[in-house]
């Protein structure tokens, strides 16, 4: 891969990891039509395992900001391995990002705005996209954030 989207992840210090196995039974992505729907995924340690616990209590805005800038490079891994070459996006439409905040958490949008900014640095204007940013009382495995995305391609 050598177009200009990898120019750019060169250019910003972003290595894209494997795509991650699931969990359970389902798939990474599934596409139709000229959409890809990458399934919800949680913030991997380089060294394995992931990052957990409930944000506004152990775990601050700024460590889950971080967390959901990871999930946003391991969901552009994801959407890589769907349509082969990072530049055949003509959009990112849409995020769903979930939060696994204490019970008066209220700056989710903070939280996702890591993998939100993530995606307009990496496709700038492209990457401009709709979002929901949601509290939840948990996440599986008791992980920070959990995020979820549409995209088109050509």
């Amino acid at each position: 891969m050598s177009g200009a989207i990898e120019a750019r992840l060169k250019s910003l210090g972003i290595v894209l990891p494997p795509t991650p196995t699931p969990v359970a039974n389902y798939v990474p992505f599934v596409i139709t039509g000229a959409l890809v729907f990458l399934s919800g995924q949680g913030p991997r340690r380089p060294e394995g395992g992931m990052f957990t616990g409930k944000v506004g209590g152990a775990v601050s805005i700024e460590e889950a900001y971080s967390h959901a800038r990871i999930v946003g490079i391991q969901l552009l891994s994801a959407l890589r391995e769907a349509v082969g070459d990072l530049d055949r996006v003509t959009r990112i439409v849409k995020l769903l990002g979930m939060v696994n905040g204490v019970p008066d958490f209220k700056q989710h949008p903070k939280v996702i705005n890591g993998c939100s900014d993530l995606l307009v640095e990496v496709f700038e204007a492209k990457g401009r996209h709709a979002r929901s940013a949601v509290g939840m009382g948990s996440l599986p495995d008791d992980i920070t954030v959990e995020i979820e995305a549409v995209v088109e391609f050509k």
